[in-house]
């Protein structure tokens, strides 16, 4: 297939007419938003589709083809972004070269259409982005900015992944996975970063990064592109985050937990509705109070927005008052109940680390209730067995574990897959009760016999998990009767 549109100049200044190839990824999503805010008309196709962003689509009045083909294409678009879950044997990918239609990448597409007048802020780092997209946005907006912004999540506050605003700035989720099969860099590299955030440099991804050393580089090169007069925040509780610093001389400013840190926090506590905190700035306490988040890692994601925005003007005092009013995130810590006896929390944790700071920040709010952690090992990372023994001390917080085998087991590579039956025998060694199943009405069987009176279930996926938590939902109301 020929080279994206991009690099050849066959791109439209101005297309009228965009179509996106996988458009119910939640990145893919959030630009088809942003084109249709823009005045486009937009359409899409996809396959496999699940709420939220099937949700979403159809709610801002996007039509979605279900699967993919040369049919999509007619009437024939200006344009087409190809997400990177397209791969360039898909039958609709091969229609686009057929057709000569000018085809490019997502971060492109941001990059060419929607970055040229704006200053963009661009949270980057192996955990944390969604959440601190999500809060830098909500700062600017509840202090009048009027930001634009694309993130990998729904914002409650917002209730859309993606918004086109009047003001000059662009708050964006830099992922480092690669852009699309034609466009092999990091989507982060794409956005001409003005204040550039890293959060931290763990591995993942294994599908495209051999190493941490492949997955730091593309940090380092992010964080070059951020201007001299720009502004680099970057983690100092992570180790490989501040090699990059000291390695490279590049001038930053850090924040942590830690009184090293220039932006930092002190005397934690969970107050039993949010976190309380001292906010400190170079050693100085500006602002103490309690946010409504759960775990010292979200009070963290607060720190370091209230420090993004300080570079674009807002003072700090002013954006903690901002945060009181969030709202969080689709998918990120959201609280349902089954019933009034049992408290049900659906996460997108999957990596070892976000699953070990999502139990220990429940455990802090719960401290006197059991946890039972649900877990499906979905990524290309984790139905790996890379992070096998990692694991185990993940779920080492929680009280209960149930465990779901990977789904999509032809994905791992022949005698490198993950195995959830053996993470229960570990657990079940460290004192555990731990059970793995072969898929989620194994789980939803499992618990509506074992779930207790003032149990808190927190569910971690980053898919649909089967629909697991409808499920048990409607399987515990159905007891109920």
């Amino acid at each position: 297939m020929r080279k994206p549109a991009l690099i050849n100049a066959g791109l439209p200044e101005d297309p009228r007419s965009v179509h996106l190839v996988g458009a119910c990824g939640v990145g893919m999503a959030g630009v088809a938003g942003l084109f249709l805010s823009s005045g486009r008309n937009v359409t899409g196709s996809d396959q496999a589709v699940y709420p939220p962003m099937s949700d979403y689509l159809e709610r801002i009045g996007i039509q979605v083809s279900e699967g993919y083909g040369p049919e999509n294409l007619s009437p024939r678009p200006d344009l087409v972004v190809v997400g990177n879950v397209i791969k360039k044997d898909n039958p609709e990918a091969r229609a686009i070269e057929d057709l000569q239609i000018p085809f490019v990448s997502m971060p492109e597409a941001i990059e060419k259409y929607f970055l040229r007048d704006k200053l963009s802020l661009v949270v980057t780092g192996s955990h944390g982005k969604t959440t601190i997209s999500s809060m830098v946005s909500w700062i600017l907006y509840d202090q009048g900015r009027d930001p634009s912004f694309l993130i990998g999540g729904l914002p409650l506050n917002f209730n859309v992944s993606s918004r086109l605003g009047k003001g000059e700035l662009f708050v964006i989720e830099g992922d480092e996975y690669d852009s699309a099969y034609f466009d092999k860099q990091p989507k982060c590299l794409h956005y001409r970063p003005f204040v550039g955030i890293v959060t931290s440099c763990e591995f993942d991804h294994c599908d495209i990064y051999h190493n941490i050393l492949e997955i730091r580089t593309q940090f380092e090169k992010f964080l070059r592109l951020v201007p001299d007069h720009g502004s680099i925040l970057a983690c100092s509780d992570d180790p490989v985050v501040c090699d990059i610093l000291q390695s490279n001389n590049f001038r930053a400013e850090t924040y942590g937990l830690g009184p090293e840190s220039f932006w930092n926090l002190s005397d934690i506590k969970d107050t039993g509705s949010g976190m309380h905190a001292d906010f400190r700035k170079d050693q100085e306490t500006f602002i103490t109070g309690t946010l409504p988040v759960i775990g010292r890692h979200n009070l963290l994601n607060a720190l370091v927005s209230i420090a993004a925005v300080s570079k674009v003007g807002v003072e700090p005092r002013d954006a903690f008052d901002s945060l009181r009013s969030f709202r969080g995130v689709t998918r990120r810590q959201q609280t349902s109940c089954i019933n009034a006896n049992v408290t049900l929390i659906d996460d997108f944790a999957h990596h070892p680390s976000e699953v070990r700071e999502t139990l220990a920040g429940f455990r802090l709010r719960f401290p006197g209730r059991r946890l039972v952690a649900v877990f499906e090992p979905r990524t290309n990372t984790s139905r790996r067995s890379i992070f096998q023994d990692t694991y185990i001390e993940s779920f080492l917080q929680a009280d209960l574990i149930a465990l779901r085998e990977p789904p999509d087991r032809w994905k791992a590579p022949q005698g490198d897959l993950f195995s959830s039956f053996k993470l229960a025998e570990e657990l079940v060694k460290k004192g555990k009760v731990a059970q793995a199943f072969p898929d989620a009405k194994a789980i939803i069987d499992f618990l509506a016999v074992e779930l207790q009176h003032d149990d808190v279930v927190i569910v971690m996926s980053n898919g649909s998990f089967e629909n697991l938590i409808a499920r048990l939902c409607a399987r515990w109301e159905d007891h109920e009767r």
